[in-house]
């Protein structure tokens, strides 16, 4: 029986524009273990589900509009009501200065009708599916920048908390992983706000891979970025950093990000990088912008 677990990075972002409904639909139908979602918090405390604090690079705005802007030159989901976000359409990403699209060979930009959504209707999305399918597919969000809410007068992870709580997810035992790169913030949800969910700290500075023992203080898990875990290849095969290793001593899951079959660097293929990473690093569960492949890749282990 396998136990290594896929979460669908922002959906099926490698086939619909990110954290759409769409993109969600489409990897509830590839049977992963969990979706995830990215929340920032609207003008009025709605938790939306959207990877930036910024709007610009995956929406309309400056189109829709372009008054709103702060003095950086960015739109910032916290300065429209929930009502003003649903007026803008959702795109595949882009380079805001180039107006390129991020990954070429996926949905074409601009094409299609996208919105974005709140983190109730997600749940109730992928709550009704299990209702109406029988499967069990768990949530994965993740808190944006709360230093940003807090600055901005806004408490992002109790709000989070409160909506989770409302809708089942209170304890380790329900599916539901709870990830956020503050560590002080993630410290503060386990401590303060005393949550008892399965707690994620993710990180992405190799400074941070010396914290290991604290973070397991207060977390479950461990969010690294993969190239974290390589260290370099000697006559054809993978030499590891120690990270997996001391991760599981203190007990800590490990599920790295992002696995995506059109940006592969190190690998020749999608299949090599799951399987030095999933059966030779020895890590517990991955995010990728592909569920299928990851799903299909384990089913045949």
């Amino acid at each position: 029986m396998n136990t290594k677990i896929v979460i669908a990075h922002r959906g099926a972002s490698g086939y619909l524009p990110e954290h759409t409904m769409e993109a969600k639909a489409m990897a509830y139908a590839m049977n992963p273990d969990y979706i995830e979602q990215d929340l920032v918090l609207s003008k009025d405390d709605v938790p939306i589900v959207i990877h930036d604090i910024e709007l610009d690079d995956v929406t309309d705005v400056a189109q829709k509009f372009p008054e709103r802007k702060r003095e950086d030159g960015r739109f910032y989901v916290v300065d429209f009501t929930f009502d003003e976000l649903q007026q803008l359409n959702v795109t595949e990403r882009f380079n805001t200065k180039t107006g390129e699209q991020v990954y070429p060979n996926r949905f074409p930009k601009g094409k299609g009708n996208f919105k974005l959504h709140s983190l109730q209707q997600e749940i109730e999305l992928i709550q009704g599916l299990n209702a109406s399918t029988g499967k069990n597919i768990g949530i994965y969000p993740e808190i944006k920048n709360p230093r940003f809410h807090h600055e901005n007068g806004k408490d992002i992870a109790k709000i989070t908390l409160d909506i989770l709580s409302e809708y089942g997810y209170k304890t380790k035992k329900d599916k539901c992983m709870f990830q956020c790169f503050d560590a002080k913030e993630l410290e503060r949800v386990r401590t303060e706000l005393q949550s008892d969910l399965f707690l994620v700290q993710l990180i992405e500075f190799p400074e941070e891979t010396k914290q290991l023992s604290h973070f397991a203080t207060y977390a479950d898990g461990l969010g690294p970025w993969y190239k974290q875990i390589l260290d370099k290849k000697v006559d054809g095969k993978w030499q590891f950093t120690t990270l997996v290793e001391d991760a599981h001593k203190l007990k800590l899951q490990i599920h790295p990000y992002t696995f995506r079959a059109d940006q592969l660097e190190e690998f020749s293929s999608f299949e090599e990088m799951m399987q030095v990473l999933f059966f030779e690093a020895n890590i517990d569960g991955a995010f990728t912008d592909f569920p299928d492949k990851m799903v299909q890749f384990l089913a045949k282990q």
